[in-house]
């Protein structure tokens, strides 16, 4: 019974975020008659605002982010097209990413030079560690074998470093940026603001789940092993 318990706890808290998240962005995702524009309008508009024309505004089916190669915000169809508070508040934060990549802001920089790379080393810890299970049943040499293991736990570890330092990149791009553009630019009435603030947090509260889950997946791993 404790084991279930713990089980559920752990179910809950890895995965708990990222259901509240879903149901947070889909509470105020019905269209607003009183806004003047979409998600992508908004975005266009704030992308001018600050000096960056060059910037493109995109739909997008692999969902909202920013892409600081191409100098891109993609944003999915509801966020794009909509005239929802969720529309419109995403919208303001991947355009925060925009800003931190004009501004240089040194954890983006950090981020975005990692993902370039820690996919193909996540690849290569995968083999490693499927490898050191081969390397142990035929060498029958247990040290060698926790070595090589070690050295692909530590490869897969990348992932979680890359969520780690993903987290104060969103939550500067919700609450440095987006936010204090939407209160006194006034693009939102005072009402909604609350919610505003909810949304944001949903945004940064997506990425703490991806963080849970590779800390699972590596602790797995490493039980795998042992």
């Amino acid at each position: 019974m404790l084991w279930v318990i713990l089980i559920l706890l752990v179910l809950g808290v890895v995965f708990g975020p990222s259901l509240w998240a879903r149901t947070i962005l889909s509470r105020h995702a019905e269209e607003r008659r009183d806004f003047p524009g979409t998600g992508g309008e908004l975005a266009r508009h704030l992308l001018d605002e600050a000096g960056l024309s060059e910037v493109r505004v995109e739909q997008t089916d692999r969902g909202d982010h920013y892409d600081p190669q191409d100098k891109t915000v993609r944003l999915s169809e509801a966020n794009y097209d909509g005239r929802s508070l969720t529309a419109v508040t995403v919208a303001a934060h991947e355009v925060g990413h925009a800003l931190q990549d004009r501004d240089s802001y040194a954890p983006l920089q950090a981020r975005t030079n990692m993902v370039k790379w820690v996919g193909g080393i996540q690849k290569i810890g995968s083999a490693i560690l499927f490898g050191s299970l081969f390397l142990g049943a035929v060498t029958q040499a247990p040290g060698l074998t926790l070595l090589v293991a070690g050295a692909g736990i530590a490869t897969m570890a990348s992932a979680v470093l890359v969520h780690l330092i993903t987290l104060p990149v969103e939550f500067d791009a919700s609450f440095g940026r987006a936010l204090p553009i939407l209160d006194k630019g006034g693009y939102l009435p005072p009402e909604d603001m609350p919610a505003a603030r909810s949304i944001l947090k949903a945004c940064v509260l997506t990425y703490v789940a991806g963080s849970l889950v590779s800390l699972l997946n590596l602790w797995r791993w490493i039980r795998f092993i042992r």
